[in-house]
């Protein structure tokens, strides 16, 4: 398995051994007050709801699961290390059962001590407020099926078992789940009070046991993160200390302001990528406060195969071939920072397999649109004339290439417009089917370095929840025969990952050849720093880890 996610800033400090001369040297860096900026806030506090990298990048410092991924620079950070567990569990029935022993002593940030009776609660929680990933991740649990079925009395009675006097946890899987450790390590795993709201918490943020918490949050303003008064550290690799005592996340800024204060040092990190006409001047003038990563992720326009026009195969289709992504690519900021792709797999992730049906020459890669083949389409479908809309995010990236697609679908016979809304509410408005969305621009970064993550995830049945803000499945594809090469690939996984991977390469053409989506580019990460951060360190699973840099 490649791991492509290497920080070249952070490359010196791997395997590095702290000297009783660093340790003080970086008491001395502990304080002050990291300032971020983003367009717009990410939706929902709920750390077993929200679904954005925005988010689930700061949950690293609030919440904390009975695994985590290891806080450390670049594809080491895909590594499972035990967090609120006291070691990695008990395996047990032929890998479907797991038993876990709870540290001792960790306390929530309002003061209570976290205790077995959270753990299960929290398991019980991600079905009663219907996270995205209880169908897709933690359906294997025993229970799941009826928790699915009726959330709000979701006992998971004898999948998740708690014994308090022995202070044990014991997970009963209906089947072995090779990738189970990874979606314990997730946000959507975070271990909350057992008294915590079993509805959507919304804009109130839940009590936590990282180093830091949520002391203030305003949607339409920003968020504050103070230092946790009940935190102490029980593991560097899961939960290490954070040096600034205040994290401040403004929001409200255009792409422009944000690079603008950070230059002039009012910011020292914007979460949104840089608009293209200031990347010259970043890469020149700041050269130094520039990182750049190459990602596990990818743009794509998921489109509603339920709805007219593209429940029609062939619309979809023409729209893959009317694409010219290397004008996407330049949307975006040149091929310095994207590259185009015509499926769902990136380049380098398990699964891959180099594949480029929706080309003037097709193959292995993009070469160049073929316009031709796609009006043909339209006229074959016969959904030529049809009025469609393009949900993009109100920045000037999204906005871009909504305005850049709504001239491509109006080329090829389509009555077509863009409508740009807030990022704050565009991922949960293009999922709920009640909004009739026809296509929309999105983006997806990996939850963990796994072919179903993407295709299983996005295109998988489970994760198609009508009417729902959390149906991942925005295009509401759900075809049996690859779903249940899907299943098939997940079961070979636990005894045979390579022969998994083969068969993923091949639902990935499946997927890719019935279109329910529009493969866009796969990105490059942008972070860029005020003079004032220091050690600043990319993680292959998370991206900058913001607590572990100082700004003093």
């Amino acid at each position: 398995m490649k791991k492509l996610l290497l920080a070249t800033a952070a490359a010196g400090l791997f395997g590095l051994a702290v000297t009783p001369a660093q340790a003080e040297y970086q008491t001395a860096h502990r304080g002050g007050t990291m300032r971020l900026v983003a367009h717009a806030a990410a939706g929902t506090l709920d750390p077993q709801i929200n679904y954005t990298l925005q988010y689930w990048q700061l949950y690293q410092g609030i919440y904390d699961g009975l695994l985590a991924f290891k806080k450390a620079p670049g594809a080491e950070g895909f590594t499972k290390v035990p967090d609120l567990a006291e070691a990695m569990p008990e395996v047990s029935n032929g890998g479907k059962t797991y038993t876990f022993k709870l540290r001792k002593g960790i306390k929530f940030s309002n003061g209570q001590e976290v205790t077995v009776k959270d753990v299960v609660a929290s398991f019980q929680r991600i079905f009663k407020v219907s996270s995205p990933t209880a169908g897709g991740f933690y359906a294997v649990i025993v229970g799941a099926d009826k928790c699915l079925k009726e959330p709000a009395t979701c006992t998971l009675d004898g999948g998740v078992v708690g014994d308090e006097a022995a202070g044990t946890v014991t997970f009963n899987l209906t089947q072995p789940d090779a990738e189970f450790f990874d979606k314990l390590a997730l946000p959507h795993a975070s271990i909350l009070p057992a008294d915590a709201p079993t509805t959507d918490a919304g804009s109130t943020p839940i009590p936590g046991t990282g180093a830091y918490y949520v002391s203030a949050y305003d949607p339409n303003k920003g968020m504050t993160m103070s230092r946790n008064p009940n935190f102490k550290v029980w593991s560097e690799d899961a939960q290490p200390d954070g040096y600034p005592d205040t994290i401040q996340f403004d929001f409200g800024l255009t792409d422009e302001a944000e690079v603008t204060a950070v230059q002039n040092g009012e910011a020292d990190w914007m979460f949104d990528q840089p608009p293209t006409d200031r990347l010259g001047e970043i890469g020149t003038k700041y050269q130094d406060q520039v990182h750049l990563n190459t990602l596990t992720a990818w743009w794509y326009a998921p489109m509603n195969v339920n709805l007219p026009p593209f429940n029609n195969e062939k619309a979809r289709q023409a729209v893959n071939y009317a694409l010219d992504r290397n004008a996407l690519v330049n949307l975006f900021g040149g091929p310095v920072l994207a590259s185009p792709v015509c499926q769902v797999l990136p380049p380098g992730f398990p699964g891959h397999v180099d594949y480029c049906p929706y080309s003037k020459d097709p193959g292995t890669k993009w070469s160049a649109p073929d316009l031709d083949k796609a009006k043909q389409l339209v006229e074959e479908s016969g959904t030529k004339g049809q009025k469609v809309t393009i949900i993009a995010e109100d920045t000037a990236v999204s906005k871009a290439i909504g305005t850049y697609m709504q001239s491509v679908l109006s080329d090829i016979g389509y009555d077509a417009d863009v409508k740009p809304i807030s990022p704050n509410i565009q991922f949960t408005y293009i999922q709920n089917t009640n909004n009739k969305v026809q296509i929309s621009i999105t983006q997806w970064y990996q939850d963990y370095p796994a072919a179903s993550d993407f295709l299983n995830i996005l295109f998988g049945c489970a994760s198609f929840t009508p009417g729902s803000d959390s149906s991942i499945n925005i295009a509401g594809f759900c075809d049996k025969d690859i779903q249940a090469k899907m299943d098939k690939a997940l079961a070979l996984g636990v005894t045979d990952q390579d022969a998994a991977n083969k068969l993923w390469a091949e639902v990935d053409k499946d997927v890719t050849d019935k279109a329910p989506m529009a493969a866009l580019f796969t990105p490059k990460h942008v972070d860029f720093v005020s003079k004032r951060v220091g050690n600043f360190q990319f993680n292959s699973q998370f991206y900058w880890m913001v607590s572990q840099s100082w700004v003093q």
